[in-house]
C-alpha cells in the first residue's frame, strides 16, 4: 500500500517510478480523489461546527421564549445533521475508492533494479557449481527409471484433475525428507523460529500480504469465504498484523513446511509436463520482520540461507535479481535462485527472495514502537522460498540420475533417509 502524502509531496517521482515498470502515470488520478475525499470532510466538520452552534442556539432560544427562534433553529439542527451524515457517507465512500486504488498500485522498485520488460532482462549476481558433463542424454525427472514407478500423475488425475502428482514409496520419502533438511537447516543454523501456520486464512490475511483485490483469481477460494494460501508467506507475515511491536524484538525471524495452493490462472499449456508447475505444492518459507534499517541486509542474508541450501545439496545454481518489469507485484527487490536442471537443459527457478519495504506493513497496520520514543513506525517485511520442495526434488533426482535409471542422492539428505544414499533403478533406497 502506498502513502498518499508521499504522492502528495512529490507526485512527479511516484509516477517515475511506476514507469520504471512499465505503468502508466495515476498520481493526478489520485490526487484529484485524494482533494475531493479532503474537502468532503472539511465541509462536513464545518457543517457539524454549525450543527453544534445552532443545538447551543436552540437551548437559549427556548429558555428566553422566543418560539419562533426556537422553531427555526431546531429545525437547522436537523438539517444540519442530516447535511453532516450525508457528507460524512460521501467522504467514506471517496476514501474507500482511494484505497481500493492505491491497493492495486505496484510497489515501487528500489533504485538499485535494474530496469527491463521482461525475464530476458533479469542480471545475474551469482553462480555457483558447473554443470555436470553426462555421457549419456539425461532425462528429465519423471523419465528416469528409478523415479518413474513412484511418480504418478495418473492416479492424481483420476482424484484431481491436471497439474497434480501422487508420490509413492522412496520417492515420496526423499521428498519429505528434503524438506526436514530444510527445516531442520533453518531452525538450528539459520536462527529461524519454526511455525505451523493455518493454510487456509481469511480476506484481511490475503489482503494484507498482497494478494488481494488484484490476483484473487490466482488463488483457491472455499464456498464459505476462506482462502488456500499460495505459500505460507500470507500466514507468516500476517502474524503481526495490528500489532505495535517494541523494537528489541526485531528482527523476527519465521520458517513454515506447508502445502501451498495456486490455480496457475493464465499459464496454460506452460510447463505441463512433470511435477515443476503444480496447482498444490509444498514449500519452506521464510519470513523475517524488521526494522527498516536493517531490511536490505536482511534480504541479503536470506538469500545466502536460501543458496547455502543448494550448495549442500550440490546443486549448481544461477542467482539473478530480477529486473522492473519481471518483478512481483508486492515487490522492491527481488532475488531469484535458478537451480540447473540438466533433463531440460537450462537453470529453472527454485526460490525467490523479494523485500517488500513498509507497502504490506500499511496494508496490515504492522508497525514498532521506536526505543528512543516517538511515534509507532511501519516495519519492514521480507519474504523467501527456502526452498520449493518439490522443484528441490526435480533437481536432486535430475543432477543425480545415473546411465542405468538410479540416482545418486545428497550425502546432506542421508541422516533422514536411513543413511541410504542411493535411489535404485527399481524405485528402491539403497
Amino acid at each position: 500500500m502506498h502513502d498518499i502524502r508521499a504522492i502528495r509531496e512529490n507526485p512527479d517521482a511516484f509516477d517515475a517510478a511506476l514507469a520504471r515498470r512499465g505503468e502508466a502515470p495515476v498520481s493526478a488520478e489520485l490526487l484529484a480523489l485524494d482533494e475531493a475525499r479532503r474537502a468532503k470532510i472539511s465541509a462536513a466538520e464545518t457543517a457539524q461546527a454549525e450543527q453544534n452552534k445552532a443545538s447551543k442556539d436552540v437551548g437559549a432560544a427556548k429558555a428566553s421564549g422566543h418560539e419562533a427562534e426556537f422553531e427555526r433553529l431546531r429545525a437547522l439542527v436537523g438539517e444540519k445533521k442530516a447535511e453532516v451524515a450525508a457528507m460524512q457517507a460521501e467522504a467514506k465512500a471517496l476514501d474507500a475508492q482511494l484505497t481500493d486504488q492505491l491497493a492495486r498500485i505496484a510497489n515501487l522498485p528500489a533504485a538499485d533494479v535494474p530496469d527491463g520488460a521482461d525475464e530476458n532482462d533479469n542480471v545475474e549476481v551469482n553462480r555457483w557449481g558447473s554443470p555436470r558433463t553426462f555421457d549419456f542424454a539425461p532425462k528429465e525427472h519423471f523419465e528416469i527409471g528409478g523415479v518413474a514407478a513412484s511418480m504418478d500423475f495418473e492416479m492424481a488425475a483420476k482424484m484431481s484433475g491436471s497439474r497434480f502428482v501422487v508420490l509413492k514409496g522412496a520417492v515420496a520419502r526423499i521428498h519429505r525428507a528434503l524438506a526436514q533438511f530444510m527445516i531442520d537447516t533453518h531452525v538450528e543454523e539459520n536462527g529461524l523460529t519454526e511455525m505451523q501456520t493455518p493454510v487456509l486464512v481469511r480476506d484481511e490475511a490475503m489482503y494484507g500480504t498482497d494478494k488481494l483485490p488484484k490476483f484473487g483469481e490466482d488463488s483457491y477460494q472455499t464456498t464459505n469465504g476462506w482462502w488456500l494460501v499460495p505459500t505460507s508467506e500470507v500466514s507468516l507475515t500476517y502474524s503481526v498484523a495490528d500489532d505495535i511491536l517494541d523494537e528489541a524484538a526485531l528482527p523476527i525471524r519465521m520458517t513454515a513446511h506447508t502445502l501451498c495452493f495456486r490455480s496457475e490462472a493464465g499459464s496454460a499449456g506452460k510447463d505441463t509436463a512433470g511435477m515443476l508447475r503444480q496447482h498444490q505444492f509444498e514449500k519452506v518459507e521464510m519470513v523475517s520482520i524488521t526494522h527498516p534499517d536493517e531490511s536490505e541486509a536482511e534480504q541479503k542474508r536470506m538469500l545466502r540461507c536460501a543458496e547455502d541450501l543448494l550448495e549442500r545439496l550440490e546443486i549448481p545454481f544461477r542467482t539473478v535479481v530480477l529486473c522492473t518489469g519481471d518483478m512481483g507485484f508486492g515487490a522492491r527487490r527481488t532475488y531469484d535462485i535458478e537451480a540447473w536442471l540438466p533433463g531440460q537443459n537450462t537453470y529453472r527457478e527454485i526460490s525467490s527472495v523479494s523485500t517488500t519495504g513498509d507497502f504490506q506493513a500499511r496494508r496490515m497496520n504492522a508497525r514498532f514502537r521506536p526505543a528512543g520514543g516517538g511515534k509507532p513506525q511501519f516495519v519492514h517485511t521480507l519474504n523467501g522460498s527456502g526452498l520449493a520442495v518439490g522443484r528441490c526434488l526435480i533437481a536432486v533426482l535430475e543432477n543425480g540420475q545415473q546411465a542405468d535409471g538410479s540416482v545418486t542422492l545428497p550425502q546432506v539428505v542421508a541422516p533422514y533417509l536411513g543413511g541410504k544414499t542411493t535411489l535404485s533403478a527399481d524405485g528402491q533406497l539403497v
